[in-house]
């Protein structure tokens, strides 16, 4: 790989096709695949991962929110997409791409229906979603008969799913949890499938649910953060590559002298004679206030240099007294090969998702094919 002249975050799409590949092993052959972009495919790039996962034959895709939707669709994505929290202003935007909504309540169904019937709709695919214990968005099974009879007086809309999402799946502490939840989900999936008349698609499982609990495969699985490259997991992170490096450089070098300060509230007070180097990337760019002040450190050939200070909005400044380097050389602040986001998350007491999804889009994004 080329060395980083600037802050980049290179996309290997290889280990993407690897993780697809090997979380798909893990399923039947007729189960399918929902991929989750949302959140700029968790801090990557929606618009690329979606369209090279759309040539693995992932059969579906998901996103938070509408708007992430029409980007896919200005991008030239053509697979049905999920939205799993749309905002009723946003419906006619929805229908307009093709998007399909989660609809998780009594107001939301009611309010979908009222604007599919205005666009002169018919079996407009809408998503059913139970809570089984998560408690975020979800009806409960005292809505089951409300829904069915709903859906009968309109031929406007047609259930495509039914999905619930699993609270604790990676915890195995939590299995009795978690075999609850399942068990809820087949009840009252089961009891809407027989109101229905017809049989939608059903989903439960996230990346941890796939690995963790075949039994709860259904119809289709989602996976988000497995694609990227975690498992949740010691064992499983191992069959999977994180598909991203962050990379940057040496701005310039100092020699801290014994009690001088470095950066913002002289946050970093030197106890003896060091050397420090000072990046262009900070808070603006995702490294978050959380780390320096002893939390979180980067890589220079091959050696950990440790964070120093507070983080400044578009810099960060490390110790390197004891490391050989010099301005303009390349920097790792996380990656497959050598710290982790899980690592350098794990340092500050976070998690990967916070790290990942945190990278800002004026990081320039480089794709490796």
């Amino acid at each position: 790989m080329p060395k980083a002249q600037e802050t980049v975050l290179e996309i290997d799409l290889n280990a993407l096709k690897q993780n697809f590949n090997y979380l798909k092993s893990k399923l039947k052959d007729n189960t399918k695949i929902l991929a989750v972009v949302k959140a700029f495919a968790y801090g990557n790039d929606s618009c690329e991962i979606a369209k090279y996962l759309e040539n693995l034959d992932a059969d579906y895709f998901a996103v938070a929110y509408v708007n992430e939707g029409v980007t896919l669709r200005q991008a030239g994505v053509t697979k049905p997409i999920l939205v799993l929290h749309p905002i009723a202003i946003n419906f006619k935007t929805l229908i307009e791409h093709c998007l399909e909504p989660n609809l998780y309540s009594v107001k939301i169904l009611e309010a979908f229906i009222e604007i599919a019937t205005q666009e002169n709709q018919r079996n407009y695919p809408i998503h059913i979603k139970f809570n089984t214990g998560l408690n975020r968005l979800g009806f409960d099974e005292n809505d089951i008969e409300f829904i069915a009879n709903k859906l009968k007086e309109t031929s406007v809309v047609k259930v495509k799913t039914v999905f619930s999402h699993l609270a604790a799946s990676e915890d195995l502490n939590e299995r009795d949890f978690t075999l609850t939840q399942i068990n809820t989900f087949k009840n009252y999936s089961e009891k809407l499938i027989d109101l229905l008349g017809y049989k939608p698609l059903r989903h439960m499982c996230n990346t941890s649910g796939i690995l963790n609990y075949p039994e709860a495969h259904f119809d289709m699985v989602r996976t988000g953060v497995g694609l990227y490259g975690f498992g949740n997991s010691e064992k499983e992170s191992k069959n999977l590559k994180p598909i991203a490096t962050l990379k940057t450089i040496i701005s310039q070098i100092h020699t801290i002298e014994k009690g001088e300060s470095v950066g913002y509230n002289r946050a970093f007070k030197s106890t003896t004679k060091i050397r420090t180097a000072t990046l262009p990337i900070g808070h603006a760019d995702g490294i978050n206030r959380i780390y320096g002040k002893g939390k979180g450190f980067v890589t220079i050939d091959g050696e950990k240099a440790p964070i120093v200070g507070n983080v400044c909005m578009d810099m960060i400044m490390v110790d390197v007294t004891n490391i050989e380097c010099k301005e303009g050389d390349e920097v790792i602040i996380f990656g497959p090969d050598f710290t982790t986001a899980e690592t350098l998350a794990e340092s500050a007491g976070t998690i990967s998702y916070e790290l990942i999804t945190s990278i800002s889009q004026r990081v320039k994004r480089v794709l490796l094919k």
